[in-house]
């Protein structure tokens, strides 16, 4: 082989390979942006290298899927247009799963708010200051997710987003605006659903302490309801985690098959 067929061996691999390059940068800003936001792979407590790494794996699973349908800019404006869509439909296709880790954080913090258990702190794998019910639920959830399959499904995900977002193109203001108002609803309306149990029980206790306190003023109820509450809540924390990370999967199967309807 002459240099000169080695030349046009090496410029045809690069004319085949450049829309393949320019495709898997594509993807891999709209990957990363989900992965930065998704349950698990995206928690502050992991290591910006590993999540870098993460990123990298997902688009290239993802990449053979979608790659062959996105054609490459015209120009250098055009580019830049491109990858600024992929950022933005990564973020909000990661907005709507990060909402879920949301709802349980503030779950967490409804419970502990309504049973007096606010003031006990707990590490977990989120850097945000919450209740320790706040980190154990978040924990428990993302262990749950993750024993599920949430890497597969998270594929699945991603690959979907571009029939809901094609690449290199700006999500519609009415959809981002549906979308995100329809998330954050859900994701407030989730909370308090799974902390209902916890705001029962603290309004039946302070009606019963208030009976109490009205037949025995002398009888300091506070310090004897206060033990019983905090053992009752976490003996209730017990019985119904199951439960609220139950209905949180749930919703989190709901998002991943569908987040939002397509403009």
């Amino acid at each position: 082989m002459t240099g000169a067929d080695a030349d046009r061996i090496a410029a045809a691999l690069a004319a085949l390979a450049a829309p393949w390059g320019w495709a898997a940068l594509l993807v891999l800003l709209r990957v990363g942006a989900v992965v930065a936001l998704a349950p698990g792979f995206g928690e502050q407590g992991v290591p910006v290298r590993i999540r870098l790494a993460v990123a990298a794996g997902f688009a290239l699973c993802v990449l053979p899927a979608v790659g062959a349908d996105m054609a490459a800019p015209t120009g250098a404006a055009a580019g830049l247009g491109m990858a600024l869509a992929e950022v933005l439909a990564g973020l909000l296709f990661g907005a709507a799963l990060r909402l879920l880790v949301l709802a349980l954080q503030t779950a967490g913090a409804i419970a502990a708010q309504s049973v007096s258990l606010a003031q006990i702190a707990g590490g977990g794998i989120t850097v945000d200051p919450a209740p320790a019910t706040g980190h154990l639920l978040v924990s428990g959830g993302i262990a749950l997710a993750m024993a599920a399959g949430l890497h597969l499904r998270l594929v699945a995900y991603l690959i979907e987003s571009y029939v809901l977002v094609p690449a290199g193109t700006f999500p519609s203001a009415e959809t981002v605006a549906t979308a995100g108002t329809a998330a954050v609803a859900h994701s407030f309306a989730l909370a308090f659903s799974l902390a209902l149990p916890f705001v029962i029980a603290a309004l039946l206790y302070n009606i019963a302490l208030g009976l109490i306190n009205r037949a025995m003023p002398q009888l300091m109820v506070t310090f004897i309801g206060a033990p019983f509450l905090t053992g009752g809540s976490i003996v209730l924390l017990l019985g119904t985690a199951p439960l609220m990370l139950g209905l949180w999967a749930g919703a989190l199967e709901r998002t991943l098959a569908t987040p939002f309807p397509a403009p």
